[in-house]
This record gives C-alpha cells, structure tokens and sequence, in this order.
C-alpha cells in the first residue's frame, strides 16, 4: 500500500530552502510575529507542507537589508571563529581604522555591523587569504550550507622532500592526479578538485568543499608540505587589491 499522506517540514527549515532567511532567522522572525502561513500567524516548531503559502512582514526584509556582508583579508596569527590558545578571532580586525579606503561601497562602519558578524566558513590560524564574515543567514547558507557548491580558489607553496626550488619537476605527475581527484580525508572520498602548477614552487587549488585543513592534509598524503597557503578568491569574489589585514563590504550588486 502507498502511502499518500503528504510530507512535512519544520517551518524554519522550509524558509531556508526558499531562500528566505537563514534557520536562526526564521525562528526570530516567527517569536516577532513578522511570519504567517497560509494565513495564520506561525508558530514556533510548525510543520508545513511543500505548498503551504509563506508571507513575511516587510519589517523582516527591513531587517534584513541593513545586514552587512564584510570581505577580510585576514593575516596569519587569526583564528576565523572563537578566540583561542590566546589567538584573536578575525572579526577584531573589523573597525573603522581597518576599513579599506578603496572601499567602492558606501556603507559608512557602524558598531551595530558587529552584532551576529560571523564568518561563513573557515581560514585556519597559519592560513592567509579572503575571509566572509556575515550577518546575513542567506550568505552563510550559500557558501557554508549543506548543499553548497561555490568554488574556493588558493594558492599554495610546496616543498617537496629536498625540492624547495623548482618543485614541479620532482613531483610526479601521477602524484598530481591523486590530488585532483583519488583521495580521501577521515574515511570519506573527497571531490574532484582543480589542481595546477601556478609556478614552480606553487600549486593552484580550486575546490567545492571545506574539511578542516583540507590542503595541507592533501598534500601530506602526497608527499608535499604546504609551507603557504593563501585563499584568493570564493565564487565571483575574489581578493583582489584588498590589503593585508584591511576589510570591505560585499557591495549591492555583488554576489558569491
């Protein structure tokens, strides 16, 4: 017998695969009252159907047009979350003094900016590079949610056992195909990758995913030591003239 009772979800996640808001947004909205489902005010844990009509109060979209979206380029020496092991968290570096002069946004720095700034995915400690710290639940869903699939392009020096110089030579070239594709990290198979010499002493990573130390952990398994690593670009955005340590904002007409 087939079962034809129709499928629900939670509501807070429904309003994240429409793009609406983040999880922890909807919840917010719908204790404000600013949500109503086929009519009737939401409530909080509420099952909806898939074509169960979803009205959001203009307030909400107040709201959430004033969220703020800042590109880092973060040093090494900064965690990208919490404060650790003594080591600050990037978002520090977020202030008016640090504020690209270069900046084509015309958002002025407001201390408000700084409530729920949280980055959109990680930068490890010895890593340099673009950093996304967001407001924005849409953001971070897009480039750190489940299904995402933006790209994240680094730039990587290698060494190869003695090879510090000249290490395209030395590395063989079969040991390059693994990386792009043919290895695995904590018992799960990585996805294909883009990997390519950007200099004798430099690899080009392009990847779709983000386990923790991913590049360095990849290298390992082959043979190399990634003695630097700097991420330059996610999706359309990329680091570009951005100084060390200086941030802007994702302007209006950018997207990831």
């Amino acid at each position: 017998m087939i079962d034809s009772t129709p499928s629900t979800t939670r509501l807070n996640k429904r309003m994240a695969e429409l793009g609406l808001c983040s999880r922890r947004e909807a919840d917010d909205w719908i204790a404000r009252g600013w949500v109503r489902v086929d009519g009737s005010a939401a409530t909080m844990g509420q099952q909806v159907g898939a074509q169960a009509r979803i009205d959001i109060d203009p307030a909400a979209r107040g709201q959430q047009q004033q969220q703020v979206t800042v590109i880092l380029h973060k040093p090494i020496g900064y965690v990208s979350g919490q404060a650790e092991d003594g080591h600050q968290p990037a978002v520090t570096l977020v202030q008016a003094r640090s504020h690209w002069h270069g900046d084509p946004s015309r958002l002025r720095f407001a201390p408000s900016q700084l409530r729920g700034l949280a980055p959109a995915g990680r930068l490890d400690i010895d890593s340099t590079g673009l950093l996304v710290l967001t407001q924005d639940g849409r953001v971070a869903r897009q480039l750190i949610g489940e299904d995402s699939d933006v790209e994240k392009e680094y730039l990587v020096r290698v060494t190869y056992g003695d090879a510090q110089t000249d290490v395209a030579a030395a590395f063989p070239s079969a040991a390059l195909a693994r990386l792009r594709h043919g290895l695995s990290l904590d018992g799960k198979a990585l996805r294909p990758a883009r990997v390519d010499w950007q200099n004798p002493e430099q690899l080009r990573f392009v990847l779709r995913e983000g386990r923790k130390r991913q590049i360095r952990r990849m290298c390992e398994q082959v043979g190399l030591k990634a003695v630097g690593l700097k991420r330059v670009r996610i999706g359309r955005i990329t680091l570009g003239q951005l100084p060390l340590g200086q941030w802007r904002y994702l302007g209006p007409g950018e997207t990831f």
